[in-house]
């Protein structure tokens, strides 16, 4: 089986002819601060936690993203997430599948100018397999992984223990070893003078204010054309939006649906609503067990009983969530699978949705013993009342206005909440320990669903103090386990889409994580300071929170003499009564992980 890809040469904007009339009035151009200023980096404003920008342990959604721009795979993602050309430009397996071999091409260097090769690679891999502090975000990537040898400067070949269906050579960031085998890898900051192999890398980092990166002139793509990216922190969206409005920032992502709605007809400013990977679900804890098999955390033991938790599903009303929270922008819940992976997406056959259903939910507790107290708070024989902690982030409106809904909803069926919105970092810190009963919680997913999949199997459960692999609902299951092992190693991609769908539908009849819905990701810019931004995928998609870093990599300043490649406004402002006629010719400008795998973990 040969798999190959060609580099995708970045490819520069032609053709653009621009025709203006400013005939009314004495009309006349006046050009914007960023106008035509390649020194001036794009800021973006951030109001995400930012966990660490070490690529073997970030698992947080902000983190993670930034590390797109700075750090390739051996295989990345195009433009519309397929395999294409990273630090690898072509690979080639065995007739048994067992053997990947990557060949590196003589031209990737390092940010530092040195040359990028197969040690680099081997020293990645061979980390990962080899320590268990290195494991947090892409551990179950190598889990199948026998051996990575670099048997000349430019040859990688991989070994698998078996064959698996997805490429081992994608989603895991590239590390050169000249720098990171000088320190100790899982305490390394990887937060200044970072030396990467993505356009940008990151020049300094003021936890709570700022990251600033700078564009890598050793790019194998090509030099971006601005000088870097500034992200900006916020304390929230608000902020965001309203530093956007004033120019203070470039662009801005995670708008809520007020917020978009409040930009309609912004001078300067262009949103966009873009095809979403990410999911939004609410994650109940059955009972948090850590790698040794041992209890970890402080869940409420009721929420280890299934008709418990399926209780809860049939209590959330996801088309009045999304109807009335994200004001129709979006799609209800299915699978963890958002609808931009139509191949994945869906139920299995046998596996359907749990509707919502007051009556039905309150006959099944009632049935199962849970009885209504004079408080209305249903008790068992040991008198516990099903009373819960619900988990949400402070920096996400959302979150608030699910739980009023939820609040009243859980009150119908005898269950009450004691909500609280808390730090990003703070709902990372105690879902990861296990230490909440209920937590809104959300993942973006690669093109491959093979990551998402393996961090709820068994091996992916953390040690107890939270270290080691990376798991989304410390949940173990032997059943999940074995439908895990089987879409990994089939080959055949219409049966492989199957038996992942299988593996997902028996996750969410677990009943650990309810897909809530799959928002459509709102985002807005300054059309008059930047252009050039590429979407992925490229008809419909998004240009921050990528599988790649097409986004920002392809931006380039407004010109007076220039007009904007990807839907945004010209370069210039018009004074009210002037006419302007343009015309474009020519194609979008190019430019393009994980879990982020899943690999954004909120």
């Amino acid at each position: 089986m040969i798999t190959t890809s060609r580099s995708r040469l970045w490819r520069s904007l032609t053709g653009v002819a621009t025709a203006a009339l400013l005939s009314l009035a004495g009309a006349t151009v006046s050009t914007p601060a960023h106008a035509a200023d390649a020194s001036k980096p794009i800021k973006v404003a951030m109001f995400n936690d930012v966990d660490t920008f070490n690529p073997f342990t970030a698992v947080l959604l902000q983190s993670t993203g930034i590390n797109r721009y700075q750090y390739e795979a051996l295989v990345g993602y195009g433009r519309n997430s397929e395999p294409d050309a990273g630090i690898a430009d072509k690979w080639e397996t065995s007739e048994d599948g067992k053997t990947w071999t990557f060949h590196i091409p003589g031209d990737r260097k390092w940010s530092d100018g040195k040359a990028i090769t197969a040690d680099d690679v081997a020293y990645t891999y061979t980390s990962i397999i080899e320590t268990t502090a290195l494991q947090a975000a892409n551990g179950g990537l190598v889990t199948n992984i026998a051996d990575v040898k670099a048997t000349d400067p430019q040859t990688v070949v991989m070994t698998l223990k078996s064959a698996q269906a997805p490429n081992p050579g994608q989603e895991i960031p590239i590390v050169p070893k000249h720098i990171w085998d000088k320190e100790d890898a899982a305490k390394f900051a990887a937060d200044k003078d970072v030396v990467g192999s993505g356009p940008f890398t990151i020049t300094t980092f003021k936890t709570g204010q700022s990251v600033s990166l700078k564009a890598n002139p050793n790019f194998w793509r090509g030099k971006p054309k601005v000088s870097g990216i500034t992200y900006v922190a916020y304390k929230n969206s608000d902020a965001a939006v309203q530093a956007l409005k004033s120019g203070e920032v470039d662009i801005a992502d995670g708008l809520t649906p007020a917020q978009y709605d409040s930009l309609k007809g912004a001078k300067n400013i262009t949103r966009h609503a873009g095809i979403g990977r990410r999911y939004q679900a609410l994650a109940i804890n059955p009972g948090a067990i850590d790698i040794d098999g041992k209890p970890m955390g402080d869940g409420n033991p009721a929420l280890k009983d299934p008709i418990v938790r399926k209780a809860i599903f049939m209590a959330v009303d996801k088309k009045t969530l999304l109807d009335r929270v994200l004001q129709g922008l979006g799609d209800e819940g299915e699978t963890e699978v958002p609808k931009s992976y139509a191949n994945y997406f869906g139920f299995a056959d046998g596996h359907e949705a749990v509707p919502f259903d007051l009556d039905a939910a309150n006959k099944l507790l009632e049935d199962a013993g849970y009885k209504k107290g004079p408080d209305g708070i249903r008790k068992k024989e040991d008198g516990k009342p099903l009373r819960f902690r619900l988990m949400g982030r402070n920096t996400e409106p959302a979150h608030a206005q699910m739980a009023d809904f939820l609040t009243s909803w859980f009150k119908d069926i005898g269950i009450g909440l004691d909500v609280s919105m808390v730090t990003p970092d703070k709902v990372n810190e105690d879902s990861t320990l296990g230490k909440y009963d209920l937590y809104f919680t959300g993942w973006s997913l690669g093109p491959d669903p093979d990551n998402q999949l393996a961090m709820n199997t068994c091996a992916s459960r953390p040690n107890a103090d939270g270290s080691g692999n990376t798991s989304e609902n410390n949940w173990c299951s032997p059943e999940f386990d074995a439908a895990f092992k089987a879409q990994h190693a089939e080959l055949d991609e219409a049966k492989r889409q199957e038996l992942v769908k299988k593996a997902f539908s028996i996750l969410y009849d677990a009943y650990v994580s309810d897909p809530i819905w799959y928002i459509k990701p709102l985002e807005a810019y300054r059309s008059d300071h930047f252009t050039g931004f590429g979407l992925q995928p490229e008809k419909g998609g998004v240009i921050l929170n990528q599988n790649g870093y097409w986004g920002l990599y392809g931006a380039k300043p407004v010109s007076s003499d220039s007009s904007s490649d990807d839907g945004g406004l010209p370069g210039w402002v018009i004074p009210v009564g002037a006419i302007v006629v343009l015309a474009a010719i020519g194609g979008a400008v190019v430019a393009s992980r994980r879990r982020s795998t899943g690999e954004d973990r909120e």
